[in-house]
């Protein structure tokens, strides 16, 4: 049986802001999004990744399995969108939990778990699966589509199938001046939260624009240029409307 191998876009062996403790980030490559302020355009075309089997992402991740052990971290799968490759974090994952490493998955939710066959995917993969981070970019649908090209219909659907699975979540949010910042929208997201059973926390990741360069070389217009990365208060009234829902 031939092995399962991906397309992924990077690897970072000590990240330390995206889930507990020090952890391993394999970025998948692939996404469905166009988010206006993504950071990693050139992760979008998954066929512009390397093709990484299961066990060379393994052989790299258990060198650093004291660090994990130590800080109380692990691996993080992100992205672009990690599931769009479901049957290969399901594997990678299962090896994982047999060497006794926390699992996360962060992901904007951009799947539609419609069918039966792909929900069955969906509830394997949590098997391994320890937290799931999911990026809520807003709630109204239109303004939503005119940040990412979708609207986001089927990325809520997918939230509460997280939470009605009794997977672990943190809730994320990248708050961008003009955008994504608005009182309304942030207390509707809140509103969402309160619905699912199994959040633990939520983070507002301030905007920057360190990725406009990837834009530019790319040829793409970066729209969000003149944008500035929002101040500490504006930071601190979002994250406080929002952690209402875990109150």
């Amino acid at each position: 049986m031939s092995e399962l191998r991906s397309f992924i876009h990077s690897v970072e062996s000590f990240g330390s802001v995206d889930g507990p403790g020090i952890r391993f980030i394999l970025f998948t490559q692939g996404c469905g999004l166009r988010c206006q302020y993504c950071h990693n355009p050139d992760s979008w075309r998954m066929k512009d990744g390397k093709d990484m089997p299961v066990s060379e992402v393994m052989d790299h991740l258990l060198k650093y399995k004291e660090f994990f052990e130590t800080s109380g971290g692990g691996i993080t799968v992100s992205g672009g969108e990690p599931l769009l490759q479901m049957p290969y974090v399901t594997e990678l994952f299962k090896q994982c939990k047999a060497h006794g490493i926390h699992t996360n998955i962060d992901t904007s939710g951009d799947i539609r778990i419609t069918t039966d066959s792909r929900k069955e995917q969906l509830r394997e993969l949590l098997k391994y699966t320890d937290m799931v981070m999911l990026d809520i970019k807003m709630m109204d649908a239109e303004k939503h589509k005119f940040l990412t090209g979708k609207t986001n219909e089927h990325i809520l659907d997918l939230g509460r199938f997280i939470s009605d699975n009794g997977t672990k979540m943190w809730i994320r949010r990248v708050l961008v001046p003009g955008l994504t910042d608005d009182e309304g929208d942030l207390k509707a997201t809140a509103d969402y939260i309160r619905t699912l059973k199994s959040v633990e926390k939520v983070e507002v990741l301030p905007y920057h624009s360190m990725g406009a360069y990837k834009w530019e070389q790319m040829g793409y217009e970066y729209e969000l240029k003149d944008v500035e990365t929002p101040d500490e208060a504006s930071v601190d009234k979002a994250e406080s409307i929002l952690q209402t829902a875990l109150a």
